[in-house]
């Protein structure tokens, strides 16, 4: 039989052992915080109908989608968390009590051209709070303590979470009578750090006709160094933009409120996130030291998740961690804390005898304790075995020979020091649950040194 390369598919990111312990510790963070915060878990199938998913349609969507028939069911896998959210809600409507806190940590699925920084299968970290007929705007300023709450959890603090709301955007485009060229107007100042005023400028002018003397406003209005004050002026000429200016004002007042430090956010009246489904406060967030690398978390506030599965209305605000994509970043940047235990075993137990009684029972005493302990009864050299406990950075190893036998004792060897000590089994799970202890401080993600 010939054999097969073993290969993976582009776009598919695989780990080795490791750097997998490492990737499920951020996982475990990230529960953790959401948890605090009163949300709930939830997994919704990776395999939906086609229509449900297609509700919306069209667009980018429809062409990266992965679909398939069986029988004839038309099938697609879930390209984002919040479609498969949208018919939850309306699904269980009536069974749910709101505010509807969920998050979900899941993968999906893009059909797109794979490259450095962009999966077709990724893990996504999503939270939602989803209100029945009305959401309070408290929900939209608890988000970025959220942001701020997990990304400080997982070890990163040179961050900052950039805050705008779409109605401040699509008031003041009315004011400034660029009502018609709104969405090629966002899609334009959302290039401003890539490509500088003037040519943002430029496009608004000559491509999209917006007058000069409104592009020049709308510039300087966006280069403010005090967005809150610059917004003054414009207050009372548009109901929308008064509505977005009191929003925007409420969720930086709470936001100090709820832990977020002052140097940790700041209002950027160029953030849109999305053309149409963002009706209200939306965030993005960078690292400060890459900002090439784009937002690590962004979202909104919408003003119906449901509309294609039900009549009720439910609005809702949320946020997305590409949490693959950061990975990855956070990896190639030399962001992961390689000094955090990844070993599969705390212990590698090596029993010196052809009686194993003695050697399992200690492994039994180590798991009963919480000390994750494996048995190596392998036919290897000694040698051998202390490699295999080196390779897989196995912090301790155990011996249990004759001398320990007849002592009732065992010698536990610190991999990391060289050193070793004979002593009771008790004593010894002590011993390995201090040294655990001490090796067990640090985050996943470790800033490198300025």
């Amino acid at each position: 039989m010939a054999q097969i390369k073993p290969r993976t598919l582009s776009g598919f990111m695989e780990l080795l052992p490791a750097r997998q312990v490492q990737f499920d510790r951020m996982v475990e963070i990230l529960r953790k915080s959401y948890s605090l915060y009163g949300f709930t878990p939830l997994d919704t199938p990776a395999i939906e109908a086609a229509e449900v998913l297609l509700a919306k349609g069209g667009g980018e969507t429809e062409k990266q989608i992965y679909r398939f028939t069986k029988g004839d069911t038309d099938l697609a896998l879930r390209f984002d968390l919040t479609v498969p959210l949208a018919k939850y809600v309306a699904l269980h409507q009536n069974e749910l009590a709101f505010p509807f806190r969920r998050f979900q940590i899941s993968k999906v699925y893009r059909g797109e051209r794979a490259q450095k920084g962009r999966y077709r299968e990724f893990y996504q970290a999503d939270i939602d709070v989803i209100g029945d007929g009305s959401l309070d705007i408290t929900n939209e300023a608890e988000i970025p303590s959220i942001i701020y709450k997990t990304f400080t959890a997982l070890g990163l603090r040179r961050f900052k979470i950039r805050v705008n709301n779409r109605k401040v955007l699509n008031g003041l485009f009315a004011i400034l009578g660029l009502e018609k060229q709104a969405g090629d107007v966002m899609r334009t100042i959302d290039k401003l750090e890539k490509i500088g005023p003037e040519k943002v400028r430029a496009i608004l002018t000559d491509d999209f006709a917006v007058p000069g003397e409104a592009a020049d406003a709308l510039l300087a209005l966006l280069a403010a160094g005090d967005p809150m004050a610059a917004l003054e002026p414009f207050k009372g000429k548009n109901e929308l933009f008064d509505l977005g200016v009191a929003e925007l004002e409420t969720v930086v007042r709470y936001m100090s409120a709820f832990g977020v430090p002052e140097d940790h956010f700041m209002v950027d009246l160029t953030i849109a996130r999305g053309l149409d489904y963002y009706t209200g406060t939306v965030y993005e967030t960078v690292m400060l030291d890459h900002p090439e690398v784009g937002s690590i978390c962004s979202g909104g506030r919408y003003d119906n998740l449901s509309e294609y599965y039900t009549d009720k209305k439910l609005p809702g605000v949320g946020i997305s961690i590409g949490l693959t994509r950061l990975f990855s970043v956070l990896e190639a940047q030399g962001y992961l804390n390689d000094a955090l235990v990844t070993a599969p075993a705390d212990v590698l137990i090596l029993p010196m005898t052809e009686e194993l009684s003695p050697a399992i029972s200690f492994a039994t005493a180590l798991r009963d304790a919480g000390v994750r302990a494996q048995l190596h009864c392998e036919k290897k050299k000694f040698k051998q075995k202390l490699s295999y406990a080196d390779k897989l950075s196995i912090p301790y190893a155990a011996f249990l020979g004759e001398d320990e036998i007849q002592q009732n004792k065992v010698t536990v060897k610190d991999l990391t020091t060289g050193q070793q000590q004979t002593v009771t089994a008790g004593e010894a799970v002590a011993l390995v649950q201090a040294g655990l202890a001490a090796r067990a401080g640090g985050t996943p993600i470790q800033e490198p040194e300025a």
